[in-house]
């Protein structure tokens, strides 16, 4: 049985219970995070829980802990469910008050994390990568907020996997933002463009990683407006998230991304990534 932590204490899974009247369950009145952990080290934590604070904020939730109580609550987690590496889901939502659109004074937020077992991307998809459908991006204007109402996100996502695709990447005012539940990245003549941050995508911390490894290792980037015609020209096309790190897109509305095979820059950004994680890794042995 998996352990859980709800509202100052950790639980078994079966024993933690919400009740129906919290806003996060009436209205989608809640923020969250998800954290991978490698060697049981939670991996970007000050990044995540900076975002956390921003989408906090955002919302205008109260901080329910500072950094320091996040990172121990979660470290302990991470312990008492044992597997070496784990993705981490957190969530903070306004708390439990009579159903009013209004935000209820005097309420305590309500704190719930757990953890899953991190599995690696199948190497099938690793070998051959995987396709993308275009959508026009029905979101709301504040993205750059982690919230929990991701009804939208949910809706594209599913159009996607209907297709046989594996993400929708979304378009808005003539622009590239973002996928359902990733980053975009496109290889234009050797230069690796992604959107800038701003209201229309989240500031992933995977997206930020990968910026931060490619500078390092002289690869050209841009964070820049994607139009859809790049799309379309791309040598390359990349999905970052948390838990899926670096996706290559080799099949776009049907047509193949460049040869329809993982370009050449994704096989090295990948092993980068992937030597990025082994020293995080080694450094939590060592520590």
């Amino acid at each position: 049985m998996r352990t859980v932590f709800l509202n100052g204490q950790f639980m078994p899974e079966s024993a933690a219970t919400v009740s129906p009247l919290d806003r996060g369950f009436l209205f989608g009145d809640g923020v969250y995070e998800v954290i991978p952990a490698y060697g049981r080290r939670l991996f970007r934590l000050d990044e995540h829980l900076r975002r956390l604070g921003q989408s906090l904020d955002g919302v205008r939730i109260e901080h329910p802990w500072d950094e320091q109580r996040w990172s121990e609550v979660l470290h302990e987690l991470v312990e008492r469910n044992g597997e070496e590496d784990q993705s981490i889901y957190l969530q903070v939502t306004r708390g439990v008050a009579k159903r009013d659109h209004s935000f209820p004074p005097g309420v305590r937020p309500t704190v719930f994390a757990m953890t899953s077992p991190l599995v690696p991307v199948p190497g099938e998809i690793r070998a051959n990568g995987v396709a993308a459908i275009t959508l026009d991006d029905i979101r709301w204007e504040y993205c750059n907020l982690k919230t929990i109402s991701l009804l939208p996100n949910v809706l594209l996502r599913q159009q996607a996997i209907d297709t046989g695709a594996a993400e929708a990447i979304l378009i808005r005012n003539g622009e590239v933002t973002e996928g359902a539940a990733s980053n975009v990245f496109v290889i234009l003549d050797g230069t690796l463009v992604t959107p800038p941050h701003g209201p229309r995508l989240l500031p992933g911390i995977t997206r930020d990683l990968v910026l931060e490894i490619a500078r390092a290792a002289g690869i050209p980037c841009e964070e820049r407006s994607v139009l859809p015609a790049e799309l379309g020209a791309a040598g390359e096309i990349w999905l970052t998230s948390s838990t899926r790190e670096i996706l290559p897109v080799t099949r776009l509305n049907g047509a193949p991304v460049g040869d329809g095979q993982p370009g050449p820059l994704w096989t090295r950004m990948i092993a980068l990534y992937q030597d990025y994680k082994r020293a995080y890794k080694a450094n939590a042995d060592r520590s």
